[in-house]
């Protein structure tokens, strides 16, 4: 069981905390984790995921923002937890001795920041389980042709298999957010079409930019029609990875 404390939940932080044991257990499972895994935690905050790994694996990294957190993380006094402070966006992974696999109750104020930062380090990752929040975790797993497809959809797909795993409710957690959570589990693809990611990204920007517009609109600066083969006068939405894959290595040819 987690140690009651008297730590306050900060908004700033975006603190939400983790306390219903069934789902703890279930999150556990997803991970799976192995004795000898290189894993590392993104905002461990009282411990609920982190004390089940700690007796799983030999050694368990984290990143925590908040001081008092990590002042109650260090009174557990569990000699292979390695406790980093900061913030989560100025980390290198490469400290942390890759290829990793990376955990977390990912803040919801900052979740999309974080992800497209591990994104840029995605060659040092194994795997990522998060719980977000279930808006972001279905936007992030949705296809092509729905309305919550965007472009967290093409960024993360484009570069990752993203399952979306289980749904945890309000009541797991202290305090209780207004919103479901989710868990979502992703896994760098093997073969990755992407050229330039920087071309691709801007292409990807811009094509969702105003979603009710149609690519013809949205992307004419970056290339028109007569650059491509692909039909413009389509919506973004309508759009699979792959054709944006192809439309960014249209827009590469014209530089």
């Amino acid at each position: 069981m987690i140690t009651p404390t008297k730590h306050k939940a900060r908004k700033r932080f975006g603190q939400n905390f983790l306390t219903d044991q069934t789902i703890i257990d279930k999150i556990i499972t997803t991970i799976a984790p192995k004795q000898t895994d290189n894993l590392l935690e993104i905002g461990p905050g009282q411990g609920a995921l982190t004390l089940p790994l700690l007796e799983r694996v030999d050694q368990l990294s984290a990143i925590e923002i908040d001081r008092d957190l990590i002042k109650l993380l260090t009174a557990y006094n569990k000699p292979n937890l390695i406790i980093h402070q900061g913030d989560a966006l100025s980390f290198d992974l490469a400290q942390f001795n890759p290829p990793i696999r990376v955990v977390g109750n990912l803040p919801y104020n900052i979740s999309s920041p974080i992800l497209f930062h591990l994104l840029n380090h995605r060659d040092k990752i194994i795997d990522m389980t998060f719980m977000l929040q279930k808006e972001v975790a279905e936007r992030m797993s949705a296809a092509h042709g729905s309305k919550i497809y965007g472009r967290l959809s093409v960024m993360m797909q484009a570069f990752f298999k993203v399952e979306l795993i289980f749904i945890v409710p309000p009541e797991s957690f202290d305090p209780a957010p207004k919103v479901d959570s989710a868990i979502i589990y992703l896994t760098p693809l093997k073969v990755c079409k992407v050229g330039n990611i920087a071309y691709f990204e801007q292409v990807v920007k811009a094509a969702f930019a105003h979603r009710r517009k149609t690519l013809r609109n949205c992307l004419k600066s970056l290339l028109t029609q007569e650059h491509t083969q692909i039909n413009l006068s389509q919506r973004a939405e309508m759009l699979d990875i792959d054709t944006f894959i192809t439309l960014a290595k249209d827009y590469e040819k014209q530089h």
